[in-house]
This record gives C-alpha cells, structure tokens and sequence, in this order.
C-alpha cells in the first residue's frame, strides 16, 4: 500500500460514523477510500446503510488533517499496516465482519505459521495458573505455535515470557497507540517481543488504554487465533468476553479447570459447565481437539515427545504407540496381532490412548499416533 492510499484510508476511518463495517462496505462499493470522497451523493446514497447523514459528515475536511498527522507518525516511527484486503493481514481475523480495516504493528511479525492461539486470563495469577501455563507452553514447544496475549499483568504476561524462554513467536494485542506501552513496567519486554513476534493494534497513536478499548482488542485476540484458552478468570472478567468473542467468531475454546472454592477459577469452571468450552487439563487435550500435527524435528525423537507430552501412557499403551509412530496408519486387527493383544483389551487400550490425545480413530477402523 503506498502512502497515499492509506492516506485516504485513514482519513475514511476519521469520519464520524464510519466504524469497520460501514467503511469496508463503503470501500467494497466504491473501489478504493478516495473514490469515496469523490464520489457524487447520489452514487454514495445507493449503498445499503448509506444515508444523507453519513454523506455530509464525508465532506468534512478535518480528517484529512488528523489523517496526515497519523500517517506522518507511521512514517517516523516505520510502523508497519496491515489492510484487510491484503495479503499479510492475519487470515482468520478477515473472516470476522467487525475485524478492524487497519492493523498497525511493530516487530518481526510472521502469520504464514497456522498454529496460532491466544492464552488469556485473569490478571491476579495464582502460582496454579502460572505453572500451569508455564508448562502448557512448554509442551506445546514441540508444534512451534504462535502465541498472541495482551500484554496485560498475570495470564498475558506469563504466556508471553514462557513464549519466548521456548523460543516461539509471540504477538502482544494492545489497546492503544504504538506511541506507549502499558503497563510501563512490561518495557523490558519489549526488545525480546519485537525479536520473534511483536505487537499489533487498531489504536492511533492519540490513543490512550481506556476501559473501552480492552474490550475492542479483545475481538483481534479472539479472531485472529485458531483457538482461545483461558487459563484463570473470576468469575466476570475480560478474558471471559475474549471467549465469549471467539465462541461467536466459530473458534475452538478451552478452559483450565480448578477447584470450586477457588476465585479465579469460577470463571473457567462455568465456562465448561455451560459447554462454552473445552476442558483443558494438559498440552495433549489441545492437540487432540485441533489436530495439530507435530513439528519434523520433534518426531525424530519419540523418546522426547513421550517424555514431555505423554506422560500418562501405561507399558501397555506404549507399546501401540510405538508401534503406530513406527508404522503409521493401521487396522484394528493389525494392531491387535502385531502388539499381541486381545481384540477386547486392544480396543480398551485404543480408547484410552483416543481420550489422551495419542492416537485418532480414522474410518475403516484405523488408527493413527497424533
């Protein structure tokens, strides 16, 4: 994009009354932001939604100049933009209608990888929490997933440093201008971010982190990522709109489970009791649900994927899943006869591996190792 159409672009955003989904329209119809403010009345009133209102407010000429100001920002300060109709927008945000037109980010931001999540939560972690997420992320080391947060205290935080203690991307959602960073205290992560990962916002740089604009960032958290996970929340808070967002945009959602009496475990406990979202006990349940296959490198070394993943297998199950990492897809009655079990005890055994996430049936009564 050259600077002069996101010149119009920002200007159209500036417009009152245009939020994303009437400038998307807007420029769907017209081609490109400038043929909208040369567009005649007429032309522009033959748009659905459209009305004499919003046409005299894109007469307005102040936007051109808070539009220079901002573009004069970006230029400064190499930020890069990211346009929904382009190609290095995040792909799963342009499926969402309310995704913003504009995405302005910082950093060495790679999105060409699927594998990417949200970790969210409360910002009173609890060492429960914290371990727990420590060690999720440490497991999932193996996929070499992106791992996008908010950059807020407690879950977001955690998530980011074990991100980048495991060497994996990681994307911090802010909810203001690239001018700032809040809170202030987390500057010291910012070097460490920008290296593998970085930081995206919809927010001008006149943006301040208003209460308002946590719940807007909250949509790009949950749009932009195959799956959302909360780790810890009350029960009423921001990560709980986050999966609220997600279950909306048809993503996958999971929960850690804790104790009844615990606080910051209500809010998780309700979102599986209401079957909002998946049970989330260990790496393995994650990626079982989404299928993930793992990283070329991590299945060279059987050993290491047991060690840190499957921990849970028994000498029995062991032996199937060597035997299906080794020969890949097999029927039931193979599995049977080459491991030497029973028909009965095989299918018990499969069952068990298939509620662990090892193994996925497949027709024709095959089974695979995940």
């Amino acid at each position: 994009m050259n600077s002069e159409e996101l010149f119009h672009l920002l200007a159209l955003l500036q417009v009152d009354g245009v939020g994303d989904i009437v400038a998307k329209k807007l420029i769907n119809h017209c081609g490109s932001a400038e043929n909208i403010f040369k567009a005649k009345g007429n032309h522009l009133k033959s748009i659905d939604g459209i009305g004499a209102i919003l046409i005299q407010k894109l007469k307005d000429k102040t936007v051109f100049e808070k539009a220079e100001q901002e573009l004069h920002f970006i230029e400064k300060e190499k930020i890069k933009v990211l346009y929904f109709q382009n190609e290095n927008y995040p792909e799963r945000l342009k499926q969402c209608i309310d995704a913003p037109v504009l995405l302005f980010s910082t950093g060495n931001i790679n999105l060409e990888n699927r594998k990417v999540i949200s970790i969210v939560g409360t910002r009173q972690i609890t060492s429960y929490g914290t371990e727990f997420c420590k060690k999720l992320i440490e497991d999932l080391a193996l996929f070499n997933p992106i791992i996008v947060s908010g950059f807020a205290y407690g879950v977001d935080i955690v998530a980011h440093q074990a991100a980048i203690d495991y060497q994996l991307q990681t994307i911090g959602v802010l909810a203001h201008g690239l001018n700032q960073i809040y809170p202030k205290t987390h500057k010291k992560y910012i070097s460490k971010m920008e290296s593998n990962g970085g930081f995206l916002t919809e927010f001008w740089s006149n943006s301040n982190p208003e209460k308002e604009n946590f719940v807007r960032r909250n949509r790009i958290v949950a749009g932009m990522c195959e799956a959302t996970i909360v780790i810890e929340s009350a029960e009423k808070g921001g990560s709980l709109i986050t999966a609220t967002m997600a279950n909306d945009y048809n993503r996958d959602v999971f929960a850690v489970p804790g104790r009844t009496t615990d606080k910051y475990s209500q809010g998780c406990n309700n979102l599986i009791k209401t079957q909002r979202a998946n049970v989330l006990t260990s790496a393995a349940d994650l990626v079982y649900m989404l299928n993930w296959e793992m990283q070329s490198e991590a299945k060279k070394d059987n050993k290491v994927i047991q060690k840190q993943l499957f921990i849970t297998l028994d000498e029995n199950e062991k032996i199937i899943y060597d035997y299906l990492q080794k020969n890949g897809k097999q029927l039931l009655d193979i599995i049977a006869l080459e491991c030497q079990f029973p028909i009965f005890r095989i299918s018990s055994l499969l069952l068990n591996m298939e509620l662990k996430g090892v193994v996925r049936p497949l027709p024709g009564k095959l089974f695979e190792a995940v």
